[in-house]
């Protein structure tokens, strides 16, 4: 039994998840062996493996579409789709069309392990993986069974895995990006406290050894706060923050703690500069009273773009979505989805005019690309597997009036001392 994902259009995320639930519960019928070592020869000579038949591709998804990123999770989500539905209308991918069955798991990790195993039989690769924390639970199972996976996670702990790739940049290097730009533009001084506010787990760990680093180069301390996903209410940090005598912020953590840090801060006189980092901002916060705050004192740091970009890939992107999904919001998430989904069509493609799209293969033609360029930012090198794909970062700013709410500050560039950082970490 073959089950394509549907496109999901409803606006609310918890319908999109009970009716991909309703959709996925009828996919458990038809399972192969997920090791990725098992591969026959299909009628047209390439060979296969788990998820390929000789008319379909099949991908997996496991997302968060309930949880603190269900917003990012949709639009990857729909964004992946738009890719599937194109390749299809073109043709599809080795002569096969391509299917994505998506998993939510609500930013759950034992919700996501259980998802996996459902998954894993029966698709090629899984260009989209949401959460640090998901993605370091299952890195031992992905490597095992030769899965190409591009988490929607930056951690700098997920390198060093065949079939693992970070896109871009990881957290550390973005916060290094983060302090130069503050020291750049004259917002902190040598012997200043930076504030950190950081979620427990590696995406917040990560980013912190940025951070903290990046302050010792330039002769400042780092206050750092630690919050759980579930801390929505920042006010006992600011607070900290406040006695410590901060003068600039960084968060890495979700969207709702960046609009409480900034709603907060502002209001008991905290004005300082915040950066974030990406998966803490969405476009919706501008829509919350906390607007005019993020709009005052936030920047963003990113290793892609701003969705308002006026680079030819990312425009044509936005119009192709806002033409599939009139009325969603186009945000990060749209760009990183679509470029991970565009990342994992030439593997394939590539696997295939190699004859194979057995899994070891489709990593094999993966890690073989070191000037991966999809036209939505800056060319990636997928050769190096325990270093980043790039070091260059975006800064970037809330716009309310930009398509996805944020406008590029500067462009892509190497912050100073990252090759420095990355030597010393080894």
């Amino acid at each position: 039994m073959n089950v394509t994902h549907p496109r999901p259009r409803t606006a609310r995320t918890a319908a999109l998840a009970a009716a991909l639930a309703a959709v996925l519960l009828a996919g458990t019928a038809c399972s192969s062996k997920a090791d990725g070592g098992s591969t026959d020869d299909a009628a047209d000579g390439v060979k296969s493996g788990p998820g390929v038949t000789d008319k379909t591709i099949r991908l997996g998804a496991l997302t968060d579409l309930t949880g603190p990123y269900a917003t990012l999770g949709k639009s990857i989500v729909q964004a992946q789709q738009m890719w599937a539905d194109e390749t299809n209308a073109a043709g599809g991918i080795c002569g096969r069309q391509v299917e994505i069955v998506v998993k939510d798991h609500g930013y759950d990790v034992q919700k996501a392990v259980t998802a996996y195993a459902d998954i894993a039989p029966d698709v090629v690769a899984l260009p989209q993986v949401i959460g640090s924390p998901v993605v370091a639970a299952l890195l031992d199972d992905i490597e095992r069974d030769y899965l190409l996976t591009f988490p929607q996670a930056w951690a700098a702990s997920l390198l060093g895995r065949d079939s693992v790739q970070v896109l871009g940049t990881t957290y550390d290097l973005d916060m290094i990006a983060a302090v130069d730009f503050l020291t750049r533009t004259k917002k902190i001084a040598k012997g200043d406290t930076i504030g950190h506010v950081y979620f427990e787990g590696d995406y917040g760990a990560n980013a912190l050894e940025g951070s903290e680093w990046a302050a010792e180069q330039a002769g400042m301390k780092v206050a750092g706060q630690k919050i759980k996903a579930t801390d929505t209410d920042l006010t006992a940090q600011v607070s900290a923050l406040n006695k410590a005598g901060v003068k600039a912020i960084l968060i890495s953590a979700g969207p709702a703690q960046t609009a409480s840090l900034a709603g907060v801060a502002a209001a008991r006189g905290l004005k300082v500069p915040i950066v974030s980092s990406a998966p803490g901002y969405a476009p919706q916060l501008l829509k919350t009273p906390a607007a005019a705050a993020l709009e005052a004192m936030v920047h963003v740091v990113s290793a892609a773009p701003a969705v308002s970009s006026d680079l030819p890939g990312v425009k044509k992107m936005v119009a192709s979505y806002k033409k599939a999904y009139p009325g969603e919001p186009v945000d990060s998430g749209v760009l990183s989805g679509y470029n991970a989904a565009q990342l994992t069509g030439a593997d394939l493609k590539k696997a295939c005019e190699g004859g194979s799209l057995a899994r070891q293969d489709v990593v094999k033609a993966h890690r073989s690309q070191k000037n991966a360029d999809t036209g939505l930012g800056t060319p990636q090198n997928f050769t190096l597997v325990t270093a980043p794909a790039s070091r260059s970062t975006y800064v970037l700013k809330p716009d309310a009036k930009a398509v996805g709410g944020l406008v590029g500050v500067e462009e892509a560039h190497e912050a100073p001392g990252v090759a420095a950082y990355l030597a010393a970490r080894g």
